[in-house]
């Protein structure tokens, strides 16, 4: 049950990134001003999603690899790090930061090198955590392990 957890936990945080990724995206580059600034109120507003299902595959993770070892394991446990600092140090502050200059029609260059930095590192966590999804998926079975093709030597 914990690791059934553990993967949803994992596939709601992604899913989070991604819309938040995504809408930035498109609110940037096809819509208007109003647009953005919406969807960068929900990106905030949509963090009391993100964090507590970050927090839970962090800590159902933790839990599960006290009894699993191994290279996946431990590859898991390191790019969960990277997540959780990029999270913490650079996406939620900065998804707050955003927030504020949108509220306050404030669309000058801070704004749009902040946009790319945060597009950067959701970015790094939407492919750290999909990496984490499919070596959880060989961990448990659901997708066969990594088989490396014998190259001939000529």
């Amino acid at each position: 049950m914990k690791t059934k957890l553990h993967g949803l936990f994992g596939v709601i945080a992604l899913l989070c990134i991604a819309t938040f990724w995504s809408s930035t995206l498109i609110s940037e580059l096809f819509l208007g001003l109003a647009s953005v600034v919406v969807v960068k109120n929900a990106v905030l507003a949509g963090m009391w999603v993100l964090v507590p299902a970050m927090a839970a595959t962090g800590g159902s993770g933790f839990s599960l690899a006290r009894t699993r070892h191994g290279r996946l394991v431990d590859i898991k446990g390191r790019r969960m790090k990277v997540v959780a600092a990029n999270g913490l140090l650079v996406l939620l502050p900065s998804a707050y930061v955003l927030a504020s200059m949108a509220n306050a029609g404030r669309f000058d260059g801070a704004f749009y090198a902040l946009q790319g930095l945060e597009l950067a590192a959701g970015a790094v966590n939407l492919t750290l955590l999909a990496l984490n999804i499919r070596d959880g998926m060989r961990l448990t079975g659901r997708l066969s392990p990594v088989r490396h093709a014998l190259v001939p030597r000529g």
